[in-house]
């Protein structure tokens, strides 16, 4: 990990120039100061405080990171520290008061909000060793124009999508010869989004609504987008040059997304009610692990608490059990794997349809640094040292993460890999970092609600495809109105 001073300090020298450029574009800071703070020398005798992932606190992760980084700089003076704050703390707020981080870490739709008001630093990312070892679909979350000039405001540590959590133990003993219709050795019911509907409808009649198969909050936007995109929906349009996002052309009814619509409308039907608000959001964990839910979907970063849950569960029923085969058991049996393919035909109850891989909404979670810190060079230094191979390795092997690096992610291999190309082959539609998502959520998830309550109720209001197409029509617009209209 060591570095050598001279390859840190033509980096910072580096640097300079593009903080000097951003100062220009409005940072809140006099053109004089700027040439004052950025000199290209590293800072010494300095305490950068670092906000992380609470997970990674958590798991300590943080702790070995800045362990090492202390001891690596030590001879500079240079110090780093847990922020001691909420990892969702606002920068906006808390930077110009002087109490903000030096470092933060975030996701791209955060980090990107912070970058629209100058809130972080553009980094001379193609001057660093990690460089080219990220995609560059990774690197396009933390970019944006100012003007003409393209920036790149972060780092990518880790990629997020949705994927699906299920008990294997759990699995009928017939699986292989009743659900494994191609033979393939994988389970239909976590292969095929119309295989795991039907096993779902079983498990829930069998047991007379007291288990459950697939259990998810329906009404959660971000995992549910992806039913909408998959069948030709967006959020905003793009320009194909750019990037850039355009927030007057919303099209989550464009193509055929209506059909991702029903499928969350039939989906609820072999759910109970819990799944028209966020209540599994926080009982996902529990309830998979004593076996009231074989599946659910959600981050590959809390593997780890499912594996906790498990174990807690499995220690209750086998307590003449030890810890390491208690660990094993779980860590065998809690599978974390791609979400299953969809239908063609938008039908759940279609076992004849084709089938196609689902793409979801996913994220970069990323380091970035603060536009307020008085350390931009020893803050560099940080972001360089903990996304260099070794910490990509280690928190994956912690938290459960995906490296954003390329060979961290080949390193890991197994769900990961599959992930990392997922955002190669453009499966992962990456959420767009514009505060006018807030608008997006709002009324997509209230459309949400109402389609999930619908289908719980076996409903008529959206029970058929030229209604579910006039509501989205209709989400469309009052999305637009409320960005550009009624702002």
């Amino acid at each position: 990990m060591k570095r050598t001073l001279s390859l840190f300090l033509a980096n910072v020298i580096i640097i300079l120039g593009l903080f000097t450029t951003f100062g220009v574009l409005g940072l809140q800071r006099e053109e004089q100061e700027e040439q004052e703070r950025f000199t290209g020398v590293l800072e010494r005798n300095v305490t950068l405080r670092i906000l992380e992932n609470d997970t990674a606190k958590e798991k300590g992760f943080l702790q070995e990171v800045l362990d090492a980084f202390n001891e690596e700089y030590a001879e500079y003076g240079i110090e780093a520290v847990d922020a001691n704050i909420g990892s969702f703390t606002d920068l906006e707020k808390l930077g110009p008061a002087g109490y903000g981080p030096d470092v933060v870490y975030q996701a791209n739709d955060v980090l990107m909000k912070y970058a629209e008001n100058k809130n972080i630093q553009p980094l001379p990312v193609e001057d660093l060793e990690v460089y080219s070892e990220i995609p560059e679909q990774a690197w396009d979350a933390y970019q944006s124009y100012f003007g003409t000039e393209e920036y790149t405001f972060a780092i990518p540590v880790n990629i997020q999508e949705p994927v699906l959590y299920y008990r294997k133990d759990l699995l009928p003993e017939n699986w292989e010869t009743e659900w494994d219709d191609n033979k393939n050795g994988i389970p239909d019911m976590v292969e095929y989004w119309t295989d795991l509907y039907a096993f779902s409808a079983q498990i829930k009649a069998d047991s007379g609504g007291n288990n459950y198969g697939y259990m998810k909050s329906l009404n959660d936007q971000y995992f549910a987008a992806g039913y909408f995109i998959s069948y030709g929906g967006y959020i905003f349009g793009q320009d194909e040059e750019t990037g850039e996002y355009n927030t007057e052309d919303i099209g989550l009814s464009a193509g055929e997304s209506y059909k991702g619509a029903k499928i969350i409308r039939q989906l609820s039907s072999v759910m109970d009610n819990n799944c028209a608000d966020d209540t599994i959001t926080t009982t996902a964990y529990e309830l998979l692990g004593n076996g009231t839910y074989f599946a659910t979907m959600t981050t590959p970063d809390v593997y780890e608490t499912f594996i906790e849950n498990f174990a807690d569960s499995w220690k209750k029923t086998h307590k003449d059990w030890s810890d390491e085969e208690v660990d094993e058991y779980v860590r065998e049996n809690l599978v974390m794997t791609k979400v299953p393919q969809l239908p063609v035909s938008g039908d759940l109850n279609d076992q004849e349809s084709e089938t196609f891989d689902m793409t979801v909404m996913g994220g970069i979670n990323g380091y970035a640094i603060s536009a307020y810190t008085k350390y931009p060079n020893a803050a560099l230094a940080f972001i360089e040292f903990a996304t260099q191979y070794e910490w990509a390795e280690r928190r994956s092997e912690l938290l459960g993460t995906v490296p954003a690096r390329t060979d961290a992610a080949k390193k890991v291999g197994g769900i990961s890999q599959v992930i990392y190309d997922d955002l190669i082959n453009d499966k992962i539609c990456i959420m767009p970092g514009e505060r006018a998502m807030s608008q997006v959520w709002s009324g997509f998830g209230s459309l949400l609600t109402f389609i999930v309550q619908d289908g719980l109720q076996n409903g008529n209001s959206y029970s058929t495809d030229e209604k579910l197409i006039a509501a989205l029509k209709e989400l469309d617009q009052q999305i637009y109105d409320a960005i550009h209209t009624l702002s």
